[in-house]
């Protein structure tokens, strides 16, 4: 009988950690939408750089110090999420990490691709210096604030 029970509640506690795998929390998804925000200012800095209005920083170097100031904060990202990859049985989180930034680059520089280089600046340039004016609180609550034009890769746990 203690056999059966041990091999119930085994499999119990498996289902859950299965479950809890296969979506993301409150802080893993915010990493990743942290990430993702990271990602898309680099190819807007990169993208936009020449095309800074005069008088202003120039929209890479500004990508380059929202950067800095927020080294750890990113750093945290990236812990986080490599956390989450390794939990989930992913045999090499760093590559998923990467995999995952180089998905975002790669989904604005399409968006980019196809528009004129002033209509793309135009639409998307202004979040540098926004983001660049941003503290550390409130760049969390821009990735902690989810929307559906850009879905997470999983779910939130319930």
């Amino acid at each position: 009988m203690r056999f059966y029970l041990s091999i119930l509640l085994s499999l119990f506690f498996m289902s859950g950690a299965a479950q809890a795998k296969s979506c993301y929390s409150k802080t893993e998804a915010e990493a990743e939408q942290g990430i993702r925000i990271h990602s898309e200012l680099m190819v807007i800095g990169l993208n936009c750089q020449h095309m800074t209005p005069r008088g202003w920083k120039n929209f890479y170097s500004q990508y380059r110090d929202i950067t800095n100031k927020n080294a750890d904060l990113f750093a945290n990202y990236e812990k986080t999420l490599i956390n989450y990859y390794r939990q989930s049985g992913n045999n090499n989180p760093e590559r998923e990490l990467h995999t995952l930034r180089t998905t975002f680059a790669n989904k604005v520089s399409t968006d980019a691709a196809k528009m004129r280089p002033d209509v793309f600046c135009s639409n998307f340039a202004t979040r540098i210096p926004r983001a660049a004016e941003m503290s550390r609180a409130d760049f969390q609550q821009w990735a902690a604030t989810f929307h559906p034009s850009t879905p997470l890769n999983k779910p939130l746990c319930n």
